[in-house]
């Protein structure tokens, strides 16, 4: 679109209580007491495996990746002034802030500062002004040393959770800024309290012209929780022999507001779509060549690179997107201009579909749904195919080969596929190969 950006991407390395409301512990000291490590030694490791996950689901990187350690002093001087503005206020365990100072409390909610009293929890310190006070500066325990502590002017501590969000975005992009971005769980505490804390710093409003928050995955229908044991790593999908970029390409056909839930035939599914996404782009690359276009083709050209575009503007809508791309794809214009457009596309996409020269399609791979591991060409399957396949080897491991036979034919007829048993394995190919 033409914009120039600066992105900014933070990595919360202190101040994240286990407790939204102040208290508790850090979250980095605590992990540090279960591993038997320095919570400078967690917050490295965490950090190095989210960079790491972060290159194999080819995420942009940020021009800025900022932490709240290495910005204590800026956290410490927006504490200052809204000390000094009257905005904050201190008591035994830490300097807080007032929101009943601040007018436009709670308008990210929908809610007023009433409102979000009323539904706010009993507080255990009996020194906050208000419910919907929060941390701005935490004090250190006197009887103990934390591996994260700093000095300020009001005694050794850490910095709350949300200013420091605050103090690094005011560094690095101003007093105000375009586009933040988060999880929707964040509005009533986190993003609320940050515009409170930087209007009531700056005087200037609105903090942030564009929120965009994302919505929760699901797995199997139901909210993910460590109790449950119903979260995966991405190391967990790679076991399984997902393609990382499989997960990328399962985020995009949902909008981001929208609840997604993850299963395994999903994410099979999405697997199979970029399969047949990386197939088809290397068909049409090997069949390129420039061919003067006519005032026809000219207009679908540019009609399929203003439809993606639209989704796009239009509040970022990924599935909208992806239906453009399959439409070049299946569209008549020439193969040079096809792949073209589905370069630009993929600029935005990240499927990486400018290297699928340097992929062997055999090589392209494919969930370990089945106990036998399926090799194929050119083929990527979908669930259903996968669940046929499935039962047929049920069936010749349980000796049913007649039944086997049936489903062998089923899939030659249904999904245009000839199955093979070899010492090897099952192979799998599409009927014309």
């Amino acid at each position: 679109f033409g914009y120039k950006v600066k992105f900014v991407m933070n990595i919360t390395d202190v101040g994240h209580l286990t407790s939204n409301s102040d208290t508790g512990e850090d979250k980095m000291e605590k992990g540090a007491k279960r591993e038997g490590k320095t919570a400078w030694d967690i917050a490295k490791f965490y950090t190095q495996a989210f960079l790491a996950d972060s290159k194999k689901l080819n995420l942009m990187e940020p021009d800025v990746r900022p932490k709240p350690t290495e910005h204590i002093a800026e956290q410490i001087a927006m504490v200052e002034t809204l000390l000094a503005r009257g905005f904050a206020y201190r008591i035994d365990d830490g300097v807080y802030f007032d929101t009943s100072k601040f007018a436009g409390y709670g308008a990210l909610t929908g809610q007023n500062i009433e409102e979000l009293k009323a539904g706010s929890r009993v507080e255990p310190n009996p020194q906050k002004r208000n419910p919907t006070d929060f941390a701005l500066w935490k004090f250190s325990p006197k009887d103990k040393k934390r591996d994260m502590e700093w000095d300020s002017p009001w005694g050794v501590g850490f910095p709350g959770w949300h200013i420091e969000c605050s103090a690094m975005s005011r560094k690095h992009l101003g007093d105000q800024i375009d586009i933040h971005t988060g999880g929707a769980d964040l509005i009533p505490i986190h993003h609320t309290n940050e515009i409170a804390q930087s209007e009531a710093t700056t005087g200037k409003s609105p903090f942030v012209r564009f929120w965009v928050h994302g919505q929760f995955i699901l797995v199997d229908g139901e909210k993910m929780s460590k109790s449950k044991e119903n979260f995966y790593r991405l190391s967990d999908i790679e076991a399984k022999n997902f393609d990382s970029l499989a997960l990328r390409y399962f985020y995009m056909t949902a909008h981001y507001r929208a609840f997604l839930n993850f299963t395994w035939t999903a994410l099979e599914s999405a697997q199979a779509s970029l399969n047949e996404l990386r197939a088809q782009v290397l068909s049409i690359k090997n069949q390129v060549s420039r061919h003067t276009l006519s005032p026809e083709k000219v207009e679908k050209v540019d009609a399929y690179r203003k439809k993606f575009g639209e989704a796009l503007a239009n509040d970022l809508n990924m599935p909208e997107a992806l239906a453009a791309v399959w439409e070049v794809i299946k569209s008549n214009i020439p193969s040079q201009d096809k792949y073209d457009l589905l370069m630009d596309f993929d600029e935005i996409l990240g499927f990486g579909l400018k290297n699928v020269s340097q992929l062997k399609v055999e090589e392209m791979k494919l969930p370990k749904s089945s106990a036998t591991i399926l090799s194929y060409t050119q083929t990527p399957l979908s669930g259903p195919t996968i669940s046929r396949l499935d039962e047929r080897e049920l069936a010749r491991q349980q000796g049913n080969y007649g039944t086997a036979d049936k489903l062998r034919e089923d899939i030659r007829l249904i999904d245009k596929l000839t199955v093979e048993d070899t010492s090897g394995g099952t192979v799998v190919k599409r009927t014309s190969d």
